[in-house]
């Protein structure tokens, strides 16, 4: 099937090649709920050499860069304790941990979690998080622009590979907010 962004050679529905996925997405693509149907969640092969935004966009399609997305887990602390959460983001802009993830977490501070927390607690490889799949209990913070677009590419879970997930879905994850102005410039 051809991808509906990008230049990619193929597109699969997630639910036909969980064995591509690591096994939380793969859970989840499953175990889908959402409105959007499981089979318009689509899998592309990826070089993961040419996983830097710059350079995948250059070999992957241009038109990529506004359609892609970040997942960056952040920890927010309070009171001696930490909570994780996903920030999904417009991948030209960065997310704003110290004002509105901070505010959103109701914590004291807020900051990147550590690497090996990340990929530790979320059963993803660094460079491919994405926001399906993740812990239950995390809230998973969508910029408002991420969920507005038709398709958008995320992580797969790992560093080859990615998926063109609807931005509906991502709204409708299990513990999603959609937030304004959580991506900034």
């Amino acid at each position: 099937m051809r991808a509906p962004i990008g230049d990619f050679d193929t597109a699969t529905p997630a639910p036909d090649c969980l064995e591509e996925l690591t096994a939380p997405v793969a859970d989840a693509v499953r175990d889908w709920q959402g409105t959007v149907p499981a089979d318009r969640i689509l899998y592309v092969d990826t070089d993961p050499r040419w996983a830097d935004t710059a350079v995948f966009v250059e070999h992957y399609g241009r038109d990529l860069l506004e359609r892609s997305a970040n997942c960056v887990v952040v920890a927010g602390k309070r009171a001696g304790e930490t909570r994780l959460a996903a920030c999904v983001v417009l991948s030209t802009t960065r997310a704003d941990v110290n004002g509105v993830v901070r505010r959103q977490l109701g914590a004291r501070k807020a900051s990147f979690a550590p690497m090996e927390t990340a990929t530790g607690d979320s059963g993803m490889e660094y460079g491919g998080i994405t926001p399906l799949g993740l812990p239950a209990g995390w809230p998973v913070l969508v910029d408002a622009a991420v969920a507005d677009l038709p398709y958008v590419l995320v992580g797969s879970g790992r560093r080859r590979g990615k998926l063109l997930v609807p931005g509906k879905a991502l709204a409708e994850l299990p513990g999603a907010v959609v937030l304004e102005d959580l991506g900034i410039a």
